[in-house]
């Protein structure tokens, strides 16, 4: 005769304590990840009704004033500026290979001479930079 045990050892595993565990790593890290692709340069866009959306390029120039402009994370003055632009040619050529049009958005301060941002466009001009995008904030209820 054969006796049935009552109590038989059952081994399930409750995954639902994993999959909170993995879901908020997961939030955490697009969270962070987010938040380290944010400039630190902060400056105060002028408003367009009419601003359209552009595509991201890998090279954003900040003009916070006269001899405060910024190529990425970089801070220059304006000579510097003159030759980090022809490095940032030479070297876009040498990746392409060919003459090619490059990209860049330049974004000021709303502060800033019209004067200092014509400087910085012709600057970026003589060195090849062809496509150039300003940044502005979508202004909705401008008069």
């Amino acid at each position: 005769m054969q006796f049935k045990r009552r109590l038989s050892p059952k081994a399930n595993v409750d995954l639902i304590p994993m999959i909170d565990v993995v879901f908020q790593l997961v939030v955490f890290f697009m969270v962070s990840s987010t938040f380290i692709m944010t400039p630190g340069i902060s400056i105060d866009l002028p408003g367009a009704e009419t601003s359209d959306p552009v595509v991201m390029s890998r090279i954003v120039v900040t003009v916070v004033g006269e001899d405060e402009l910024y190529i990425n994370r970089d801070r220059y003055t304006f000579d510097e500026f003159r030759n980090a632009a022809a490095q940032l040619d030479a070297a876009a050529q040498e990746a392409d290979g060919r003459e090619a049009t490059r990209s860049v958005i330049v974004e000021g301060d709303r502060t800033v001479a019209y004067d200092t941002m014509v400087r910085v466009l012709d600057v970026l001009r003589r060195n090849g930079f062809r496509g150039v995008n300003l940044r502005t904030r979508e202004d909705v209820g401008a008069p």
